[in-house]
């Protein structure tokens, strides 16, 4: 194949050849001992748990429920799982009682949400000993029962009144906003955005310029071997 324009293949050439060589610098272990995809992946999780604690106001929203009972049984997936979440709910709703796997929860929906977000906020914090001290089981455990007991209990409510549908709803809420991001956070530090404003801007900046780097590199390239995107002529009939 002929070279048509020199100065485009050679442009091309040298943007792919710069493109590989960042991406060894940044494949290789150099910041800390692990890599920039490493980092920057830690310095995104640290963000998103860093805007993902919704627990204060989570906890605002479950006063809306202090006089507010509920009263229900549930099916557990095993006698273990019924029996810790007997112990976790001794202290929120003590009239709670347990046979084999079927569990019996009576209690102020207020005090047993209150209970699980606490527990959250512990996790949040990486503070798994605190749920340990308490339950005698471990922290992330501790969530595990805490979403499989709510999730269960917002389900029989599902299949009430309007007012046993309100109660479901703020049930799922503080499991999709409380108890998820609390266990799947645990462990890492929370960053706030407004403090890694500058390193969390020039990291996307540089994802973008980097992605087009490697376009005008096929594109110069192609260009200087006359390789080009032509629009198709229209074929006229005589």
């Amino acid at each position: 194949m002929i070279i048509r324009r020199k100065g485009k293949a050679w442009l091309g050439l040298l943007l792919g050849i710069t493109f590989f060589l960042v991406l060894t610098v940044f494949c290789a272990p150099v910041f800390s001992g692990s890599n920039g995809l490493e980092q920057s992946d830690q310095l995104f999780n640290r963000l998103a748990k860093g805007s993902s604690y919704f627990i204060p106001a989570l906890s605002s929203d479950v006063k809306n429920f202090e006089k507010q009972d509920v009263a229900v049984t549930i099916q557990m997936e095993s006698a273990e799982l019924a029996s810790q979440a007997r112990s976790i709910l001794s202290k929120a709703a003590p009239d709670t009682t347990v046979q084999g796997t079927v569990l019996n929860v009576n209690g102020a929906l207020a005090g047993i949400l209150g209970a699980a977000l606490k527990d959250c906020d512990a996790m949040y914090l990486n503070r798994a000993d605190d749920l340990k001290a308490n339950y005698g089981i471990e922290g992330k455990q501790t969530l595990v029962v805490w979403f499989t007991t709510l999730n269960a209990i917002a389900k029989e409510l599902q299949k009430g009144n309007a007012a046993d549908i309100a109660q479901s709803k703020i049930i799922l809420t503080v499991i999709s906003k409380g108890i998820e991001p609390a266990y799947n956070f645990y462990g890492i530090h929370p960053e706030s955005v407004s403090h890694k404003a500058g390193l969390t801007s020039f990291l996307l900046v540089f994802y973008l310029v980097y992605t087009v780097w490697w376009g005008f590199a096929i594109f110069f390239f192609c260009e200087g071997f006359g390789l080009a995107m032509t629009k198709a002529r229209v074929k006229r009939e005589v």
